[in-house]
């Protein structure tokens, strides 16, 4: 297998606080030797466990970033003990272009894993986080949001994973993030997920959908900044109590959590985010747009609950997820 041709331009393993690149090759018409440059802060003190925080997985999330970018500059390495990696920006391409995907080859770098070393630029990245940065956390928190074409009530949010031991100890960090709700995340597909290949390696995850639409708010973002903080804090990484409020557990027992359109037209939100919902109650319209005099489309919801995530922008498509039901625990 060839080598992965990502460089750091830090050290990865000394005390300290240090700012600077995962320098990517990537030759182009418009810079012929040119680079991906993804910045990434590592700030260590001594011996203790490892952090790998990240965000911009998709680059149209910005609570992550945000979040990040502030950790990044304010965060010293004598309020540590071990070690936070920092990657702001995991798909930098996606994120510099504000969308979900890299402008570079449209690589989706949540569905990339576990990567190549010899592949697109995408997988080059994941590649890299799998077999260099991954292997050397202990916690890995992953920042997401709806982008542009979701919107979520904020919470954090653990998988059902076969290990009873590292279920409890990722619930564990998700509870200590302190998201306004918790959740055990069902997936649509988690083939070539970052989140499963973290957890493959056993390592303690926790990742997050804490808003959406393409940008964040105060509110979201100060959920982030806590949350990052508190998960530190909770594995020994950083000193102090975690700041804690209420948090209301939530679960996605199958598929019948979701609603998938099948009609393309205007979407009309019938349900708010966090609205109870009963088994068939109509959580959406869908409005043909060809012409007036014409019925909307109901959406129901296939199980009760609470609304948890919905389509964001005015028009919808059929295969657009519409809907998605958590149910309190």
């Amino acid at each position: 297998m060839s080598a992965n041709p990502i460089t750091p331009t830090i050290p990865l393993d000394e005390d300290g606080e240090h700012h600077g690149f995962l320098r990517l090759p990537y030759s182009r018409d418009d810079s012929a030797w040119g680079s991906v440059m993804i910045p990434i802060t590592v700030i260590k003190n001594g011996v203790g466990p490892s952090a790998l925080l990240t965000g911009a997985n998709h680059g149209d999330e910005y609570e992550g970033p945000i979040a990040l970018m502030e950790l990044a500059l304010s965060l010293k390495a004598g309020e540590i003990e071990g070690r936070v990696i920092i990657v702001p920006a995991m798909n930098y391409p996606a994120f510099r272009a504000g969308t979900r995907t890299s402008p570079i080859d449209r690589g989706n770098m949540n569905r990339s894993f576990p990567g190549s070393p010899s592949g697109t630029v995408t997988e080059k990245i994941a590649d890299y986080f799998t077999n260099v940065l991954l292997p050397e956390a202990n916690v890995v928190l992953d920042f997401h949001s709806g982008g542009k074409t979701l919107d979520f009530i904020p919470f954090a949010s653990a998988h059902v994973l076969e290990n009873e031991d590292q279920q409890a100890a990722c619930v564990a960090a998700v509870e200590a993030f302190n998201a306004p709700y918790s959740m055990m995340l069902l997936e649509i597909d988690n083939v070539g997920m970052y989140d499963t290949t973290v957890e493959d390696q056993g390592k303690i995850f926790v990742t997050t959908e804490l808003g959406g639409g393409g940008s964040s708010t105060a509110t979201s973002n100060a959920i982030a900044k806590k949350g990052v903080r508190n998960v530190l804090k909770h594995t020994g990484i950083m000193k102090g109590e975690l700041e804690i409020g209420p948090s209301t557990m939530l679960d996605m027992p199958d598929g019948d959590c979701f609603v998938f359109c099948q009609d393309d037209g205007m979407f009309e939100a019938m349900k708010n985010l966090g609205d109870p919902v009963e088994n068939g109650e109509v959580v959406a319209r869908v409005w043909p747009v060809d012409r007036t005099g014409r019925l909307p489309i109901e959406y129901r919801a296939r199980r009760s609950g609470l609304l948890v995530s919905r389509h964001f922008p005015g028009l919808i498509k059929s295969g657009d997820c519409l809907a998605v039901v958590g149910v309190e625990v």
